[in-house]
């Protein structure tokens, strides 16, 4: 049995995740069945964008607390296929959206973190709830520390009380917050807005907003600099620009 779905719409890989009986928990399956369908996502030609949601009542609950979240915890001695999927969200050359579609918490919030685009319904719920079973949000930090900073993350680390999804937004972790009838509507917005850039060109803005951020000033313009005289060589900018001048959508 699946624990997850994944289907194409449009210029959109939709992938779902599908255990709403333990409010889509990090399980191995479900890990697994997730990085299987990113990695098919990511190389199909005919997807320009990523979107994640969920079924139920949860986006996802965190780690599988009935095995001992044996999927966010493998051992040691196993690659770790959480942190995989995190890795691959973040530096992975397609967007990806995150569609909230209920109460988040733990490795969850993980997910969201690693998007490049995040939207939730208004009614869900936050919290980062690792320190109230002995834990810590140890490989999410990775991810969540760049989008909240280290002032707002101690504080919900420590406490790890709930937050609404406008707190959320605030703190930096979702862009946007609608009612649940109007999700899919915003992130089919955000999708169509993607789609309208060149694939290049997308997949060079990801890369350079996560190089750029980590480089020193001279290096970082150095990198800008031989990124901008590449795409302003390629076919890609070429059509672009042609189609600019001529009043027409470009071909990508």
């Amino acid at each position: 049995m699946t624990v997850t779905q994944y289907e194409v719409r449009g210029e959109a890989g939709w992938i779902t995740l599908d255990s709403p009986e333990n409010r889509n928990a990090l399980s191995a399956p479900l890990v697994e069945e997730l990085g299987t369908h990113l990695r098919t996502a990511m190389g199909d030609s005919a997807v320009r964008a990523i979107v994640l949601t969920g079924n139920g009542p949860a986006f996802c609950a965190g780690a599988d607390l009935k095995n001992r979240g044996d999927a966010i915890a493998p051992g040691s001695d196993k690659a770790n296929p959480f942190v995989e999927i995190l890795r691959l969200m973040w530096d992975g050359p397609k967007p990806v959206i995150v569609a909230v579609n209920g109460h988040t918490f733990g490795g969850g919030i993980g997910l969201v973190a690693a998007a490049d685009i995040a939207v939730s319904i208004d009614s869900a719920k936050f919290s980062f709830s690792e320190v109230r079973l002995g834990l810590i949000p140890a490989m999410i930090s990775v991810v969540v520390l760049p989008k909240i900073g280290s002032s707002q993350a101690m504080r919900l680390f420590l406490t790890g009380e709930r937050f609404t999804a406008a707190a959320a937004r605030d703190y930096g972790l979702l862009h946007r917050v609608v009612t649940a009838d109007t999700l899919i509507e915003a992130v089919q917005e955000e999708v169509d807005a993607i789609a309208a850039g060149g694939p290049l060109a997308i997949a060079e803005a990801k890369k350079l907003i996560r190089t750029v951020t980590h480089l020193p000033m001279d290096e970082a313009f150095a990198y800008a600099e031989e990124k901008i005289n590449m795409m302003f060589r390629s076919e890609e900018a070429a059509e672009g620009m042609a189609a600019f001048v001529g009043k027409r959508k470009p071909e990508w």
